[in-house]
């Protein structure tokens, strides 16, 4: 699936709303809060921090999954093209970036 599908599986979705999708900075802190989920989530898995009585095991794709939309919200909200964007980090990825690291 590409980002332009998941975009409009989003749009299609938020547009029967009143309010379809919220502002910037609102969906920023949703974000924020996404990845706090999972980075929670990693940290009970692979780290220290052990999960509380009767809390439930939530996995890692799902809350991927969760920022994914939440990340497609904004897009859609300013107009951006999700698939560009990509290209263009990848672009970097394989230019300036390429001998940045170590390879096999």
């Amino acid at each position: 699936m590409s980002f332009k599908e998941i975009q409009k599986d989003v749009n299609d979705w938020t547009k029967q709303f009143k309010i379809q999708y919220w502002e910037p900075h609102e969906i920023l802190a949703r974000v924020t809060e996404e990845v706090g989920e999972l980075a929670r989530e990693i940290n009970s898995l692979y780290g220290p921090k052990v999960k509380k009585v009767g809390e439930r095991d939530i996995h890692l794709g799902e809350e991927m999954g969760d920022i994914m939309f939440t990340l497609a919200c904004l897009a859609n909200s300013k107009g951006i093209d999700l698939d560009e964007a990509w290209q263009k980090v990848m672009n970097k990825c394989y230019g300036r970036d390429n001998d940045r690291y170590e390879k096999k």
